[in-house]
């Protein structure tokens, strides 16, 4: 079953250049492949690789080996669906609002902290699913495509990961392979209530559907999670082309014994072509090293899935802020609810407050007596028709 140990968001990072040098460089070395597979006519995914300081997307030979900036990096995989060439559509549109959008009213050298880059990741995901959707409405031809997606995003040694749908994130540390994000899918909801087994899910008929994705509703549910990376830790971010295909063990066994992203992903292409091809196959795999991050300690917490809380943005302080009390994130290790914490009662202290700003509903402004002579004749004229009938 998953794991899904809610925790705190992560602590803002400095955000001064000699903290930054201090603190030393994050590089990653990274290549990224998708192949149409053994079985589709054409090719419905898609994939994002961008170095958001220096504005840079793709892969030309000088960019796959960089150093994060102060805007940060951004990998994402997408799997498009709709038939025809709407999935190819949606899946495009996906990577292409999301760099638009991470891109956006940011200058090259301004330090994003954590929080900035996890939340506009977030909204970039959303914009995403909201363009997607209403380009499906508008077109007829291209009803109900839609498309998952699979971001990664860091500014520092904090990998935010955004996930809607069940492509996949995972993270190779000292020779273990993580699955870091949870797949939204029918499959993986029996597997959590105890309904399957992970071996009976590989055989389960309905094994390709998946709760939401981008574009087949005006908005989405994204799911946040984070990782604090280490030294020679290596992720890789694939469709389920890949992941459906490849057992995790070999997966894991080409990324521990392949030091070059390309050859990995390369080799774990064939693999999944060699194994049926079934669906298209897209595959990114990065390698994270530098002074920035720390070195891999034995006594370390083990990686795992981990949700991330984006704290509240600052209100207008024009507005008057309503009291409440909010329960809080427990302590990493104790099990929780995917779902965002329940609010506790308002306190009686803060009812003047909600009287001073209570909302006048709108109404008729008919006077009561005259609603309540309606009411009364509504229930004679019932009562009279009632008698006629049964006489």
């Amino acid at each position: 079953m998953t794991d899904t140990t809610a925790t705190p968001a992560a602590p803002q990072q400095a955000t001064t250049d000699a903290t930054a040098k201090a603190k030393g460089e994050v590089s990653i070395k990274l290549f990224a492949r998708t192949d149409v597979g053994q079985v589709r006519e054409h090719n419905e995914d898609n994939f994002l690789v961008a170095d958001l300081s220096k504005r840079v997307r793709g892969l030309q030979e000088e960019n796959r080996v960089v150093a994060v900036g102060k805007n940060g990096n951004v990998l994402a995989v997408c799997d498009g669906m709709g038939g025809a060439a709407a999935g190819e559509v949606a899946s495009q549109l996906a990577v292409d609002i999301l760099y638009e959008k991470l891109t956006e009213d940011v200058a090259p050298d301004q330090q994003l902290t954590r929080n900035e880059l996890a939340r506009r990741l977030v909204r970039a995901v959303e914009a995403a699913g909201l363009r997607i959707f209403e380009a499906a409405k508008s077109d007829r031809t291209r009803r109900g495509m839609g498309t998952t997606v699979t971001a990664a995003a860091l500014v520092d040694e904090y990998l935010f990961l955004a996930q809607v749908g069940d492509s996949r994130a995972y993270i190779l540390r000292d020779g273990a392979l993580v699955q870091v994000t949870r797949d939204q899918s029918l499959v993986n909801q029996l597997i959590e209530a105890g309904q399957l087994t992970e071996e009976e899910a590989e055989t389960f008929e309905h094994n390709n559907i998946i709760l939401q994705a981008l574009g087949t509703a005006e908005t989405v549910q994204v799911d946040l999670t984070y990782a604090e990376l280490r030294r020679g830790d290596i992720l890789m971010l694939c469709s389920d082309g890949l992941s459906g295909m490849v057992r995790n063990d070999e997966i894991r066994e080409v990324l521990k014994s392949t030091t070059d992203p390309l050859e990995a992903c390369k080799t774990l292409t064939e693999r999944a072509n060699a194994a049926g091809g079934h669906d298209n196959i897209t595959v990114i795999v990065a390698q994270f090293d530098g002074e920035g991050l720390k070195p891999l300690a034995p006594e370390g917490e083990p990686l795992k899935y981990r949700k991330y809380a984006l704290p509240e943005e600052p209100t207008d302080p024009a507005r008057k802020a309503v009291p409440a009390v909010v329960g809080s994130a427990p302590a990493d290790g104790a099990s929780a609810p995917a779902a965002a914490a329940i609010a506790t009662p308002t306190p009686a202290s803060s009812w003047s407050s909600l009287e001073e700003e209570r909302i006048e509903i709108p109404g008729t402004h008919v006077p009561a007596g005259v609603v309540v002579a309606l009411i009364l004749g509504v229930i004679a004229l019932l009562a009279g028709t009632a008698f006629l009938l049964l006489r």
